[in-house]
């Protein structure tokens, strides 16, 4: 899925994504491909990600866990 960026949303590597949550860097970009979590491309085809949008999957993720 890929959306315009907001001019002032952060935008993250998919390694940056990877060590929040823990996981290689490569399963990000599974889970970007499946859908699981909105992803940017940028001009040179890389995948970037808004910050908002992996803080709000990691605090479902996280609350989940803890209920």
């Amino acid at each position: 899925m890929t959306v315009a960026p907001d001019a002032t949303e952060r935008l993250m590597t998919p390694g940056e994504v990877a060590a929040m949550f823990r996981v290689d860097p490569k399963t990000v970009t599974r889970w970007a491909a499946a859908g699981r979590i909105g992803s940017i491309r940028t001009p040179g085809g890389h995948r970037r990600f808004r910050e908002s949008e992996v803080r709000t999957l990691l605090d479902g993720l996280t609350s989940e866990a803890h209920s």
